[in-house]
């Protein structure tokens, strides 16, 4: 394992970036997909940048936390499009993915949340839990066949103590199911700390 250094690395086919609460994962991820877009030249096809942000606003903190990445991203990386997906990311994959475009999936945890443990306990939300492991399939289907780039932005929530309940502790298994089943098919795996970058895994 290594720190990656200042040097921006060449942007890899599929990269995971791992790390915990403001750890500086969603920063690498504006700055990868600003270098994708800086690599654009007058004789190559203009790259392009877009981001599937899968939170949802569920109360007046949430929004808030929203909006203000908006305008923070916007000022960062004024290029890149923003997409909302709560659930369907292997269709958004299919949809935006091509050679020419990057794609930023921030983040997969919260897309996990959706899905296993959604806001409320309406009937048609029950269902969700039930379908979780046919998403998580075709979305790691998707991935694998996405033609350009992809970012991918999780959390890493396995480190502390053994959560109360068994809701939560099924949330925190699921999670690092679905880390370990997308770092096996991503070329490059980035361990965020304290705003710096770890690379644990590096591949052709």
């Amino acid at each position: 394992m290594s720190v990656i250094g200042s040097r921006q690395p060449p942007i890899a086919a599929r990269e995971l970036i791992l790390g915990g609460q403001k750890s500086g994962k969603s920063r690498r991820a504006e700055q990868l997909a600003a270098a994708w877009l800086a690599q654009s030249h007058a004789h190559q096809p203009a790259h392009q940048a877009v981001l599937l942000a899968t939170a949802q606003a569920y109360d007046a903190e949430m929004r808030e936390r929203i909006a203000r990445h908006q305008r923070e991203r916007a000022a960062r990386v004024p290029g890149l499009r923003t997409a909302e997906v709560a659930h369907d990311l292997a269709g958004a994959l299919a949809v935006h993915s091509n050679a020419h475009t990057l794609v930023v999936v921030d983040c997969l945890t919260l897309w996990l949340t959706n899905w296993r443990m959604p806001f409320d306990d309406s009937e048609q939300n029950r269902h969700l839990t039930q379908d979780w492991q046919a998403q998580e399939a075709m979305f790691l289907k998707a991935l694998q066949q996405s033609p350009g780039p992809v970012v991918l932005v999780g959390n890493e929530i396995g480190l502390g103590v053994i959560p109360l309940g068994p809701e939560v502790r099924a949330f925190v298994d699921a999670l690092g199911t679905l880390n370990q089943r997308v770092a096996q098919v991503c070329t490059r795996v980035t361990l965020m700390a304290a705003g710096l970058p770890l690379c644990l895994k590096e591949s052709e």
